[in-house]
């Protein structure tokens, strides 16, 4: 029953500072690189994998204020140039939209997990649609959390899973509760399972997958080493 998962908070002066980047610098379906190695490219501090918006074709995708995509499907999470962080239904705005209102970077898989600081109700439920088929996210996941508390601090977790005796993952709604506290006002799950990976100070800090062993992503968010 033991549960293993990482917690970074951060503070940022200027909130441009939490970046997006693709797998081989590259915007497309099926284009995947390991989260590690596209934060090395971009000289990261830290970085965590993203929503993995190449394995679907539908929903907003802004990334470092440009539009990639325009197709709502979905509950987003959107990062504002002021700091602020919010859920928003893609299917009732546009992107351009977004980015006239200050939308600096948007994520597209979900559910979203917790709201005005509480756990929003049939997260267990909900599966992600993508254009391979449903693949269901339900049940005890390694999983990639991102979160805000009331003061802008962010909150980004990843809880590592399918090794027994080391980490058994997490529910959905295990996950909505650990965000909770951990003090987040708005949280939002990320894509999973073995793409779970957080990255710090030039090196994997867990055990992605079970194996160790990442696994490729469409992208990543991360934080420039600028020292």
């Amino acid at each position: 029953n033991t549960v293993t998962y990482y917690v970074a908070t951060v503070d940022l002066s200027d909130a441009t500072a939490l970046r997006s980047a693709f797998a081989n610098d590259s915007f497309g379906l099926n284009i995947t690189e390991n989260t590690s190695d596209i934060a090395a490219d971009r000289g990261a501090i830290f970085a965590i994998n993203g929503d993995y918006y190449g394995f679907r074709d539908t929903g907003i995708v802004i990334r470092n204020g440009v539009i990639y995509r325009d197709d709502g499907a979905r509950e987003g999470l959107a990062f504002y140039r002021d700091g602020s962080v919010k859920l928003y239904d893609e299917t009732a705005t546009t992107a351009q939209e977004l980015v006239d209102d200050g939308v600096w970077n948007t994520l597209s898989f979900g559910p979203a997990l917790v709201e005005n600081g509480s756990v929003i109700s049939g997260i267990d439920t909900v599966e992600v649609d993508t254009n391979f088929g449903n693949h269901s996210i339900q049940g005890e996941q390694p999983r990639t959390l991102v979160g805000v508390k009331a003061d802008g601090t962010l909150v980004f977790v990843v809880v590592d899973g399918r090794s027994t005796g080391y980490s058994k993952g997490m529910t959905m709604t295990e996950a909505a509760e650990l965000m909770v506290s951990l003090g987040c006002e708005t949280a939002y799950n990320l894509d999973g399972g073995g793409s779970s990976t957080m990255y710090f100070n030039g090196g994997v800090v867990n055990y992605p997958g079970g194996t160790g062993n990442e696994r490729g992503t469409s992208d990543i968010l991360y934080i420039e080493d600028l020292s």
